[in-house]
């Protein structure tokens, strides 16, 4: 069974790794699909996003990184995806979840979604908390690959220069 994890990945986080490794054990092969999103302005390109996903997981077998726009169930067709992961940190996901679960279910009642629980020491991650940390110079190494600490913070010192 192939995997198809969907997210903006805008930047990867130690959360998503997680769930990457773990998935990577669990199905035949993990297409993580990052999604390029007009109406969200990402900090990272999706080429770079791309770059960074891939030299984080290079290690792992199985892992195939991709782009896409559009409806997450046209993308797991086009890959020949059997399923659809999905991270749940907390309760709080679960419903927003639950409903887009649901909704690509009527869209196509063959594609099942798989929701894995993030382990308990990357509950609190998120891109958007990685990012505020990154961006008035706090310590992101425990939160993100060592690739995309880098790039991170090559991007916010740039943005806002050491006086």
């Amino acid at each position: 069974m192939r995997a198809l994890y969907p997210g903006s990945f805008d930047p990867l986080t130690n959360g998503h790794m997680d769930l990457i490794e773990r998935a990577a054990s669990l199905f035949g092969g993990v297409i993580v699909a990052v999604l390029s999103n007009p109406n969200k302005k990402p900090v990272f390109r999706v080429e770079q996003r791309i770059a960074q996903i891939q030299a984080s997981t290079a290690y792992l077998d199985g892992i195939e990184v991709i782009s896409f726009d559009g409806l997450t169930v046209n993308c797991a067709e086009t890959h020949r995806a059997d399923l659809i992961l999905r991270g749940l940190r907390a309760m709080s996901d679960f419903e927003y979840e639950l409903q887009i679960a649901h909704t690509n279910r009527s869209l196509d009642e063959t594609l099942e979604t798989v929701f894995l629980a993030t382990s308990a020491r990357h509950s609190f991650l998120s891109s958007s908390v990685v990012k505020e940390v990154a961006r008035f110079g706090g310590t992101i190494d425990h939160m993100v690959p060592e690739v995309v600490a880098k790039d991170l913070i090559k991007l916010f010192n740039s943005a806002f220069p050491p006086r």
